[in-house]
């Protein structure tokens, strides 16, 4: 499939970035020096915009200090036992202020396509987002970082969600994200606390359409997430996030994850994760493990 080959394309290229890292700092480390401190760029949602891997936080891609620009590129891969996730996108940020970013998804559906004999075994959906820190800092202020983002969501095979109940193939999501990195707040270790409310219709984020059959209106669902930094380079956490459950046909329910990130230097993030996403659409117990590397600069 062409979504799997250029998954593969940009995460051979991440790999080369990940080789020359080292020289990269040592050419640019004037600049890495005056700009945020390692892992508070956070790594790239499956959507595109910086933050875990399901939930968004308020810190902006890249490392781009108040004078500075910041960009990451990322590819992630979710599997579980029935269905199979790939993304890939970007993102800029601008003066640590204002955040662009794009994702590409392709869910891949076989179980689902042999049980009721579809006509097509993935799903396809492009995500243009927009973030801009409004108050705080994520370190040096008692308020946490705040972030409003928009993220503009086009679903590009509407044939299976329109079947199934779904009332539009477009929507956006508004988010309104909090973040805060308490030093020394589990013992002794560096503790980050996140918090997202976002104003969505969306059917298991947008693959599976706008609204449904039960309920085509926008509702206000909480996300949270929370890690604890063993070191400057390790990240151990957790995530959640509820769903809206707009179909008769299934039931959507709330996804978890527990999270381990790596952030070998400022141009590198790697996450692996458990994944638990609950029953997605007729197939239950669905979990499984998610992998992303992000390069950053």
């Amino acid at each position: 499939m062409t979504m799997t080959r250029n998954f593969l394309v940009l995460t051979m290229a991440l790999v080369c970035y990940v080789s020359n890292a080292a020289i990269l700092d040592l050419k640019d480390a004037d600049t890495i020096s005056r700009s945020r401190l390692l892992a508070t760029g956070g790594a790239s949602t499956i959507e595109g915009a910086a933050g875990g891997g399901i939930v968004p936080m308020a810190v902006l891609a890249g490392y781009g200090a108040q004078e500075e620009q910041g960009a990451a590129a990322f590819g992630s891969y979710v599997d579980t036992s029935d269905y199979q996730l790939e993304v890939i996108g970007g993102s800029w940020s601008w003066r640590n202020r204002i955040e662009l970013s794009f994702a590409q998804q392709e869910l891949t559906h076989d179980s689902l396509t042999a049980a009721l004999s579809l006509p097509t075994d993935s799903i396809s959906q492009r995500i243009i987002a927009a973030k801009v820190r409004v108050a705080g800092d994520l370190i040096y202020t008692a308020m946490p970082q705040i972030s409003i983002g928009a993220q503009y969501k086009k679903n590009l095979d509407f044939l299976v969600p329109a079947a199934v109940g779904a009332q539009a193939d477009s929507g956006t999501d508004v988010n309104l994200t909090a973040t805060k990195l308490i030093l020394g707040g589990f013992f002794d270790r560096n503790l980050l606390l996140n918090t997202n409310l976002r104003y969505t219709n969306a059917n298991q984020t947008g693959l599976v359409g706008f609204g449904g059959d039960k309920n085509d209106d926008k509702e206000l669902m909480v996300e949270a997430s929370a890690g604890v930094l063993l070191n400057r380079h390790w990240l151990v956490g957790t995530e959640y996030r509820q769903k809206p459950d707009n179909l008769s046909f299934i039931k959507e329910d709330h996804w978890q994850t527990a999270f381990v990130g790596w952030f070998p230097n400022k141009r590198i993030a790697v996450v692996a994760a458990y994944v638990d996403l609950g029953g997605v659409a007729t197939f239950k117990d669905q979990t499984g493990w998610y992998l992303s590397l992000q390069g950053s600069f």
